[in-house]
């Protein structure tokens, strides 16, 4: 018997937030099989989620991310990500 396939993703149109509990959290879609099975939330503590900023700042540091988002309009902390990683 094979594995069940699994997709998450992240649901359209929901931000990304903060809990009464401090904790921040993204909407996630979970599907099993291609169909829709619930809805879940990823939480993060307020350091969880720094340091994903900080690896999803790393993991862009790419030409496709100056091809799809003009420097001039990055958020300041992508501005000057792509001079700081040597190729």
């Amino acid at each position: 018997m094979s594995a069940p396939q699994v997709g998450v993703s992240r649901v359209p149109g929901k931000p990304v937030r903060r809990d009464g509990d401090g904790s921040i959290a993204i909407d996630l879609w979970l599907r099993r099989e291609g169909v829709f099975e619930s809805d879940i939330a990823l939480r993060l503590t307020p350091g969880e989620a720094e340091v994903l900023h900080a690896q999803l700042c790393y993991a862009l540091d790419d030409e496709t991310a100056t091809l799809i988002t003009p420097a001039t309009s990055r958020p300041d902390c992508r501005k000057g990500v792509l001079k700081t990683r040597s190729r």
